[in-house]
């Protein structure tokens, strides 16, 4: 089980950085960016606006970009237009995400916050939680309080949209370890699924220039089906699952667990 607040150690994330922020991971931005786009379903070119708006947006839709990181989406989402919000617990990723952001000239408002603690009343026309930022807490009550932050935070009509590793995923490719190179480091990872498959436990290791780095840390998987029951419990309605950003569905091909939720 999760046993701690491991998410809040700065030391894992500056550490680990290259490794989750590959080429790879920035070379999907705008694909995931505009995949947001149309799941949100965002009038921007004056036309009728889709079924989840009650009228035409007459301003830049409000994002929400809930555990931004190092801000790559929420630097994307700026370039296209959107008035956006970066939410996030780590000083030295929010650091680099407002160094970037002055540097291009963009306008995004970046504030260091908890998700279980971030919150504004109907304002925002989307939230995302993006990249597996879901599951971190060892009570499962604050994975709702996340929830319901984010359909409070929402206009009527909003949409929030989670990508995370889902359950059936995991069971489908898992492997006990696995070694492999990135960003100039040697990765050993290993894995326990815990609790019946409740939670899944990862131990990394990075090699590099004779020096080791190693993590435990664990996280709550979800199925579809239990997502989908805490998105309707924290007030959502009308919950879509995909299983990837193109909309394929949600079967034995998944690529991740993407839900889309309706206010």
């Amino acid at each position: 089980m999760i046993t701690s607040d491991w998410f809040k150690d700065t030391e894992f994330w500056e550490r680990f950085s290259p490794i989750m922020f590959d080429d790879a991971h920035w070379a999907e931005i705008a694909e995931v960016a505009d995949a947001v786009t149309r799941l949100s379903r965002f009038n921007l070119y004056g036309e009728t606006p889709g079924e989840a708006w009650h009228e035409p947006l007459s301003a830049p839709p409000k994002i929400l970009d809930l555990c931004c990181g190092i801000g790559r989406m929420s630097n994307e989402f700026a370039r296209m237009g959107f008035s956006v919000t970066g939410v996030d617990i780590t000083e030295s990723y929010l650091a680099a995400a407002k160094e970037d952001c002055e540097y291009e000239k963009l306008n995004i408002e970046y504030i260091k916050a908890d998700a279980r603690e971030f919150v504004r009343p109907l304002y925002f026309d989307t939230a995302v939680n993006l990249y597996i930022s879901f599951g971190y807490f060892s009570d499962q009550k604050d994975d709702l309080k996340v929830l319901c932050n984010a359909y409070e935070s929402l206009k009527k009509g909003g949409s929030f949209i989670i990508e995370t590793l889902g359950k059936e995923i995991a069971v489908r490719d898992f492997v006990e370890a696995e070694w492999f190179e990135r960003a100039g480091y040697t990765i050993l990872t290993e894995y326990e699924p815990l609790d019946s498959w409740t939670f899944l436990k990862n131990r990394w290791i990075l090699l590099r220039d004779e020096k080791r780095t190693e993590k435990t840390f664990v996280q709550r998987l979800y199925s579809a089906s239990e997502l989908r029951s805490l998105l309707l419990e924290a007030g959502f309605s009308n919950i879509e699952i995909y299983g990837d950003w193109d909309e394929t569905p949600y079967d034995q091909h998944a690529a991740k667990l993407i839900a889309v939720a309706r206010k």
